[in-house]
């Protein structure tokens, strides 16, 4: 769960710290305070988009970290352990810094890492419902995914296989149009294709021949240098005052003494190996000094072959061996070319094949996908039973793809087929009684849509990894009763993980089990956002401006009091609920 996040210069905040509790946690405020502004920092913190007015005014740059709890069994361990990531305390600190330049630092326990790896993480730590998660409801284009989603226990394995075999027909694809390039683009790629392929065949390269020829080149180059050299050594064992003559007198004295002193004979017996192998050297030397060629005919042979070889490089590879890789490809390439008709017919037969294979699979994700969506539906209605929504009617309503990237006839029909599978659904409600489903977005009203949001929440955190629900004012467009009905529903999620709210109700901060208060002033150093943890008297204070404005009485004091301890008691009730 988070358990702190701190600020530094961002937006209206200097500079702040704000501790998070287990349970249910409100943040309340005036209008304006910068309470979404502290969403938008936990969003941050996971990898959200970043924008420059982030980053507070005069300053270069703004801080954000957020120090997390992270319990057994989390699947963050296992990710985090592949990364090289090693938690203290079962304890983890996400990092992120905007840069008025445009550039992010993300760390993860003070490592660096990638914005896409701190958005991998944060998003098994933390699921937040912004204010904009209305519209995202709304976009049918979302709600196959909302779908996959919940259903991922049993479609993600077929949806695996599917898209493996739908990669495989994107690839065949190209590569057909690639075949179906006109008829002066193909004779340009086969004359230049055959040129090359020509110029290395003709060049017979080897192996490693080109280490050979340098190595050879050194050798034949340095001839006489080789040949002086080898006289050289020679004569110094053999010349006058030759060390030979030395060593031979040495050894018939350390002999002689040997014949007196035992112990001595060991060094008789190493000069005389001594004198061997010198003897040996100067025969070897003599013998490669005679084999020297002075071949200025061979030696211009090697420089053209390398220089030709050289040449090859510089168009076809660094190395002999790249260049012979290469002449291996374009010869597969000259034989398609030129047996493309075919080629064509392999493929295009190759690709009806793999259509039909897409055919059945794409069958069996929509049939997998029905029985998700038959049980998607029954738990959101059984969640808005309890947020005064017990007759509305959920359908997910399934129907062929009006367009997609390729069209298979299966069945006696064509489909459009896509990377998702080749169904578009859409999600339907009938808020009354007796009226036919319609679009979310034709019938839903603001209050519908949150309710409607707080249910999917609700069945999806059961699912979900996530220790920690955001929730940025999911009460919008609802009073009374129904308010009271979603703050239950939030305290329920609660006991099983954080949850942290913003709200304007009285009723959803009187269930919480942690009171923030969030404000803004102006001092000599501008606007600030400051955020207030509240006691007791502070909490009663809070939710009774929430109630009446600044003007309180002692009527909307009793008021609040009733207020907390109906919520106390409600809570106490929940908390006794067998199962959640």
């Amino acid at each position: 769960m988070l358990v702190e996040l701190s600020m530094r210069n961002f937006a209206l905040i200097p500079s702040l710290t704000i501790a998070f509790e287990p349970g249910f946690n409100v943040l309340t405020g005036e209008t304006g305070a910068g309470k979404s502004m502290l969403v938008e920092a936990i969003s941050l913190l996971v990898g959200g988009r970043a924008s420059l007015d982030y980053v507070r005014h005069g300053q270069q740059k703004a801080e954000i970290e957020g120090l997390f709890s992270i319990p057994e069994q989390h699947p963050s361990r296992s990710l985090l352990s592949e990364l090289g990531i090693e938690l203290e305390d079962d304890m983890l600190i996400l990092r992120r810094d905007i840069n008025i330049k445009g550039k992010n630092i993300c760390r993860i326990n003070g490592k660096l890492v990638t914005l896409a790896v701190l958005r991998e993480v944060g998003q098994l730590l933390l699921d937040i419902q912004g204010q904009h998660e209305h519209q995202h409801l709304l976009a049918e284009e979302r709600h196959l995914a909302l779908l996959d989603e919940y259903g991922k226990a049993k479609i993600a394995s077929h949806k695996k296989e599917y898209l493996s075999l739908f990669n495989k027909l994107k690839k065949l694809n190209r590569t057909i149009k690639q075949l179906n390039e006109n008829e002066q683009q193909l004779a340009q790629r086969l004359d230049l294709f055959r040129y090359q392929y020509q110029e290395i065949a003709a060049a017979e390269l080897v192996p490693g021949e080109d280490e050979e020829l340098a190595k050879e080149r050194r050798v034949k180059g340095n001839a006489q240098k080789l040949y002086q050299g080898m006289e050289q050594v020679v004569d110094a064992l053999y010349g006058d005052g030759r060390a030979m003559d030395s060593l031979a007198v040495a050894m018939n004295e350390l002999r002689a003494c040997a014949e007196i002193d035992e112990s001595l004979e060991p060094y008789t017996e190493r000069l005389e190996s001594l004198y061997y192998q010198v003897e040996d050297i100067v025969h070897e030397c003599r013998k490669y000094a005679e084999s020297i060629e002075f071949d200025p005919e061979r030696l211009h042979e090697i420089e053209s072959r390398l220089e030709k070889i050289e040449l090859l490089k510089r168009k076809y590879g660094k190395t002999v061996e790249e260049i012979l890789a290469y002449a291996s490809k374009i010869e597969e390439e000259l034989d398609t070319l030129e047996h493309r008709e075919e080629r064509m017919a392999e493929l295009m037969k190759q690709r009806e094949n793999l259509l039909l294979d897409l055919a059945v699979e794409a069958e069996q994700l929509t049939r997998i996908r029905k029985e998700v969506a038959a049980d998607l539906t029954q738990a959101i209605k059984q969640e808005l039973a309890g947020l005064y929504m017990d007759q509305t009617e959920i359908d997910i309503a399934f129907s062929p793809l009006g367009a997609g990237s390729d069209q298979v006839e299966y069945r006696g029909k064509k489909r459009w087929i896509s990377q998702e599978g080749w169904d578009q659904i859409q999600w339907l409600i009938a808020p009354n009684p007796g009226e036919p489903p319609k679009p979310l977005a034709k019938i839903a009203s603001g209050g519908e849509l949150s309710r409607l949001l707080l249910a999917l929440k609700t069945v999806f955190a059961k699912l979900e990894p996530v220790t920690s629900l955001i929730f940025d004012e999911i009460d919008t467009g609802v009073s009374g009763r129904v308010v009271q009905a979603m703050a239950e529903k939030l305290y329920t999620i609660s006991l099983d993980r954080q949850v942290i709210c913003i709200t304007h109700q009285p009723q959803m901060a009187a269930m919480a089990d942690h009171h923030l208060y969030i404000m803004k002033r102006t001092g000599d150093h501008g606007t600030e956002t400051t955020v207030i943890p509240l006691d007791r008297e502070g909490r009663r204070l809070e939710i009774a401006r929430m109630m009446s404005g600044h003007h309180l009485t002692e009527t909307t004091k009793e008021h609040v009091q009733e207020l907390i301890q109906q919520a106390e008691n409600i809570k106490a009730h929940l908390q006794e609920k067998p199962s959640r």
